[in-house]
């Protein structure tokens, strides 16, 4: 079984996600699809086909919260150190052609969020500054190309 390395506040939202569906979201749709179910013809019945198929959606999201769960390895950031690049690590790299600066933080798959500067320690960009160090230069491959960046700051939190 491949082991997901996660932070502990990933698990956390993982685990409050699923207690929530199994809780709160589950109980819900059963008795809606029960309902449905007294409306009469099932052949004919949108009702009870909707409510079906949200029930299916939720079963099969609490399956995969679960396989994430016990797949999980939680790290925590605030313990790594060193100036390698590493799970949890906030990076600062520069476009050496265009000096333009970008922030990432590496964290787990079901952590990513782009927006906010948090990439997958699994995507390209990260599995290319893992084990660099501030100073040294990294090739990534983008939609646009190749390019090349230089790391400058490697910081944990």
């Amino acid at each position: 079984m491949e082991k997901n390395p996660i932070s502990p506040q990933g698990l956390a939202r993982l685990q409050q996600e699923h207690h929530h569906l199994t809780s709160v979201e589950r109980p819900a749709i059963i008795e809606q699809v029960a309902t449905a179910r007294e409306y009469g013809d099932l052949s004919e019945n949108a009702e009870y086909h909707a409510a079906r198929e949200k029930h299916s959606f939720i079963e099969g999201r609490i399956k995969e919260l679960e396989d994430k769960i016990a797949r999980a390895e939680v790290i925590d950031p605030a313990t790594v150190k060193g100036s390698r690049v590493a799970f949890g690590a906030r990076v600062t790299i520069t476009n050496v052609d265009t000096e333009e600066e970008t922030r990432y933080r590496i964290l787990g798959a079901d952590e990513t969020d782009l927006p906010n500067g948090i990439i997958g320690i699994a995507s390209p960009v990260a599995r290319a500054l893992l084990g660099k160090e501030a100073g040294d230069e990294v090739k990534i491959k983008t939609p646009g190309g190749e390019r090349t960046f230089e790391i400058t700051n490697v910081e944990y939190v």
